[in-house]
C-alpha cells in the first residue's frame, strides 16, 4: 500500500483535503490525522472491518480498547448509554480538550472497539484538522495513536511515516502536536470516578468538578477482566533502545563504563552542567511539566534515530502536574 502524505493548515485546514480524507475513511480506509495530544489513526468507529484495520496496522492485542472521538457533545451522548451528570460537568469544562471520559456503550459501537468490554471510551478533541475531518466524515472516528504497538507515539507526521508508512492509506500532516501525550482517561463507569490514565488534565482539576476521584496504582487494570481503556498495559510507549529511568542525577562515570565504545542516550533533567561526553547523545529536558511533556516523545524519537543502544533518563519530580510524564518513562522503562 502506498500511503500518500498531505500537508494540511492545523488552523484552516483545506476543504478539499479534509473531504478526500473522509472518503477515504467512509469506504472502509484508515488516515492518520493530528490532535493536540499526539498523532491518531482514524477509521469508522461504527465499521467493524474497518476498526479491524487499525488492529492490523498497528500490531496492536484485541483486548486494547481504543477512543472513539467525536466532534460535539451531542455525538458523545449517542454512543454511550447513560450520560451521566458527571459527564455533563466535565465535558462542559473541558470540551473540546485533551479529556477521554469512559462510559457504558451502546449497541451501535462494535465490540473491537472496546477491547470486548461494556464500556466505550470517548474524546472530543480540540485540534482543527480533527475536528473538522469527524465532521466531515459524520460518524465518530476511532483513533489510538498512529504508531506500532507498544513503540513511541507520534508527536509529528514524521514520526507516523517511519512506523506506518506504507501500512495505512493517508496521513494529514498537520505540523507538531502541542499537548504531546496522551489525554486524560477518567472511567465515569464505576463511583468513586477512577483516573485510567494520566495526562494533560490533572486529578486535581477534574475533583474540582466533580469531586474526589480514585487513582490507579501502576500496573493496576482495576476491576473486571476487559481494559477500559488504552495506556494500560504495563510496557508502553518504548522507544527502540532499552529506557531506564534514574531518580537523581546520573553518574555518568559508572554509566560509560557500561557502555564502552557504544553511543547512549540521555534526557537530562536536574543537572545544570550540560553532559558533553564523546558518544553521548544528550537532550536537555524543560524544569516545566507542560513543556516537558510535550517535548518528551519528540525527544525520545531522536534518540532512537541518533542510533543509541541504551537510554538514561534523569526523572522528574514527584507532584501531580508529573504524574503524566512519570508514568510514561514508566511504562516506557518497564521489562
Amino acid at each position: 500500500m502506498k500511503t500518500e502524505i498531505v500537508q494540511v493548515s492545523k488552523d484552516n485546514p483545506d476543504p478539499e483535503v479534509i473531504k478526500r480524507a473522509s472518503e477515504i475513511i467512509l469506504s472502509g480506509g484508515l488516515v492518520a490525522f493530528p490532535t493536540e495530544t499526539v498523532y491518531g489513526l482514524g477509521a469508522n468507529a461504527l465499521d467493524t472491518d474497518a476498526v479491524a484495520k487499525i488492529y492490523l496496522a498497528k500490531g496492536r492485542p484485541s483486548n486494547n480498547p481504543l477512543i472513539v472521538h467525536v466532534a460535539s457533545i451531542e455525538e458523545a451522548m449517542k454512543i454511550v448509554a447513560f450520560w451521566s451528570e458527571e459527564a455533563e460537568l466535565l465535558s462542559r469544562r473541558f470540551w473540546p480538550g485533551p479529556l477521554t471520559m469512559v462510559l457504558p456503550k451502546r449497541d451501535i459501537v462494535p465490540e473491537n472497539v472496546t477491547g470486548g468490554g461494556s464500556t466505550v471510551a470517548v474524546r472530543f478533541p480540540a485540534h482543527r484538522v480533527a475536528r473538522d475531518l469527524i465532521m466531515a466524515c459524520k460518524v465518530p472516528l476511532a483513533a489510538p495513536s498512529a504508531n506500532r504497538s507498544m513503540r513511541l507515539s507520534p508527536t509529528t507526521a514524521d514520526h507516523v511515516r517511519k512506523s506506518l508508512g506504507g501500512r495505512i492509506d493517508m496521513i494529514l500532516d498537520g505540523g507538531p502536536t502541542l499537548v504531546g501525550v496522551e489525554s486524560t482517561v477518567i472511567d465515569l463507569s464505576q463511583h468513586p470516578a477512577v483516573l485510567l490514565r494520566p495526562g494533560r488534565i490533572t486529578p486535581n482539576e477534574i475533583e474540582n468538578v466533580i469531586g474526589s476521584i480514585a487513582l490507579l496504582g501502576f500496573g493496576d487494570q482495576g476491576q473486571g477482566g476487559a481494559m477500559k481503556s488504552p495506556g494500560m498495559m504495563k510496557k508502553h510507549y518504548s522507544p527502540q533502545a532499552p529506557l531506564e529511568c534514574v531518580e537523581g542525577a546520573l553518574d555518568m562515570e559508572k554509566i560509560m563504563q557500561r557502555h564502552p565504545g557504544e553511543r547512549i542516550g540521555i534526557l537530562q533533567y536536574r543537572s545544570h552542567a550540560p553532559i558533553s561526553i564523546d558518544d553521548v547523545v544528550c537532550i536537555k529536558m524543560p524544569g516545566n511539566a507542560r513543556k516537558y511533556a510535550s517535548r518528551l516523545y519528540a525527544a525520545l524519537h531522536a534518540l532512537d534515530e541518533a542510533g543509541v543502544v541504551k537510554i538514561y533518563v534523569e526523572f522528574p519530580p514527584e507532584g501531580e502536574e508529573w504524574m503524566a510524564v512519570r508514568d510514561r518513562l514508566k511504562r516506557a522503562s518497564a521489562k
